[in-house]
């Protein structure tokens, strides 16, 4: 099942044994206590509830335990994003998109159409594309998706082996006392802070690990070329700012700052950039190696 906008269904399981549900509308209320009764009279409506063969239900659906339902999100009002995405290559199993700041890789939170996977599938109509890794939506840069299912476990597994190098730029503070201490090497535990948002370092065997070079210095700001050992969550972030370097316009390392929804300020973009990608293709055995068109300027 698939929506003109590329949007992909989520989907929900349906117990045996539920019998205070005589709707399949009592479920989804019940399952969903922060989604409206009147929301999913109007998605039965549309036609955003479907069953496991994509045919739309009727809101007099009843319950039926054992099955999945197939059903559509929506927000009442998503911002539009006013970066455009690029496609810098394509071939019957791979592709790679250069993606612009603010712009999320898949749909969640506040964002459903306007994503990187959603704008894909609706301008290259193929509602099969996935995402073989990811990258924060305040970053930019390269990500690469997979075009068929079959083909899928082998290009993830590149990221789960470490088979890929990933390399990204980033605009940071300078500092002259760590000047002849580059190539930086740091290795830490990172996991989740009390806060949701924010990772943090820690005591205890490290689980992630960065190297760290300066590229160009001006004035009290640097160019800093990084790459990725491991691929925890923020974790050039965490590094960065555990090293006194604090990436420019970083909203969340290492005070966080609220999150703003609409009326965005889209004039302080985080100064990182996801450069260049190379591995060998497991399906093609083509040796590829990707460059990002975007720069950052000091």
């Amino acid at each position: 099942m698939q929506t003109p906008s590329g949007i992909s269904p989520s989907k929900v399981f349906l117990p045996q044994q539920e019998e205070r549900f005589a709707l399949l509308l009592d479920f989804l209320v019940h399952q969903f206590p922060l989604i409206s009764k009147d929301e999913w009279v109007l998605r039965f409506h549309d036609g955003l509830i479907s069953n496991d063969e994509g045919v739309a239900l009727d809101i007099r659906a009843p319950y039926e335990g054992g099955h999945f339902v197939y059903y559509f999100k929506r927000l009442a009002f998503e911002e539009l994003i006013p970066f455009q995405e690029k496609i810098i290559y394509e071939d019957n199993h791979l592709l790679i998109a250069d993606k612009p700041h603010f712009l999320p890789v898949t749909p969640g939170g506040h964002y459903i159409e306007q994503t990187l996977l959603t704008r894909l599938k609706r301008s290259t109509g193929i509602d099969t594309l996935s995402p073989i890794h990811r990258i924060d939506r305040e970053t930019a840069g390269l990500v690469a998706f997979s075009k068929r299912p079959e083909d899928r476990n082998a290009y993830q597994a590149l990221f789960r082996e470490k088979a890929v190098t990933k390399v990204y730029e980033a605009i940071a503070a300078y500092r002259e006392d760590l000047n002849l201490k580059f190539p930086i090497h740091h290795c830490s535990r990172i996991e989740e802070s009390d806060n949701f948002m924010q990772m943090h370092e820690v005591e205890g065997d490290p689980n992630s690990d960065s190297s760290i070079d300066l590229l160009e210095v001006k004035e009290s700001w640097a160019i800093y070329r990084l790459q990725l050992g491991t691929g925890k969550k923020h974790q050039l972030r965490v590094h960065m700012s555990a090293l006194g370097l604090p990436i420019k316009n970083d909203q969340i390392y290492p005070v966080l700052q609220a999150h703003v929804t609409v009326n965005k300020d889209y004039t302080k973009p985080l100064q990182l950039l996801a450069k260049e990608l190379t591995f060998e293709d497991p399906v093609t055995h083509m040796q590829h190696q990707f460059f990002s068109h975007q720069a950052l300027h000091l």
